[in-house]
């Protein structure tokens, strides 16, 4: 059926090899005591006849501040990007076996199964008719809409073809046509598909979705949910 709705023993007693420390960088970076050392040596070893005034040394407090306050918030912003990633992993992980609605005309169809969507139909059009092709570019199933208002049109086809025959699993195209103004036009789709998996290794582009008929998009293409 084809539907439309519009909406052992103590080791450590014995002698222990002490471990040649391996070094990880930490040492080469100035820290606050480090620049405020550097500062006392100044004052120290300054010229007599030619004293550090008080705004260069404000000027040079002010820009140790100012470097070392953005490093630390480059270090929390790190550390809060990694938090969110994390959060978005595990909230997509919940998304599989699920369906989600992708932009697009290309579906999967499941054996014994159908494809679900939507038109997006932004004016009123007439003589709308909703057409499903196979990989061959050969319409399989032609389903008359008939008129429909400015709206997201629900579609549901049950995966057979004219005679009411079962067909092979595999991608079909969803395209839907119709008139508008008295002028044919073509009207863009979304289609359901089915979340197998979930990749988190998408980088800086996120979290991956891998869909039924091994197509893979980005968490942030979903239209919606379910």
């Amino acid at each position: 059926m084809n539907t439309i709705n519009n909406t052992g023993l103590n080791q450590e007693l014995y002698w222990q090899e002490e471990a040649v420390k391996v070094s990880d960088g930490t040492e080469q970076t100035l820290k606050q005591e480090d620049f405020f050392a550097l500062l006392t040596e100044q004052l120290a070893n300054q010229d007599p006849t030619k004293p550090v005034e008080n705004d260069q040394l404000v000027a040079q407090m002010t820009s140790f501040t100012t470097a070392d306050g953005i490093s630390q918030l480059n270090e929390q912003f790190t550390s809060f990007a990694s938090s969110m990633n994390s959060n978005q992993a595990l909230q997509a992980s919940g998304l599989i076996g699920q369906d989600v609605l992708v932009a697009g005309d290309t579906g999967y169809k499941a054996q014994g199964q159908g494809i679900s969507g939507v038109v997006v139909n932004e004016q009123t059009a007439q003589d709308m008719s909703i057409n499903i092709y196979n990989a061959s570019g050969e319409i399989v199933k032609s389903i008359d809409v008939g008129t429909q208002a400015a709206g997201n049109i629900e579609f549901a086809w049950d995966g057979k073809d004219q005679n009411g025959n079962d067909l092979p699993a595999g991608n079909y195209s969803v395209k839907a046509e119709g008139t508008v103004f008295g002028e044919g036009v073509a009207l863009p789709t979304a289609i359901n598909r089915h979340v197998d998996s979930v990749s988190l290794s998408g980088g800086a582009n996120g979290v991956v979705l891998n869909l039924d008929g091994d197509v893979s998009i980005l968490l942030d293409d979903v239209i919606q949910i379910g």
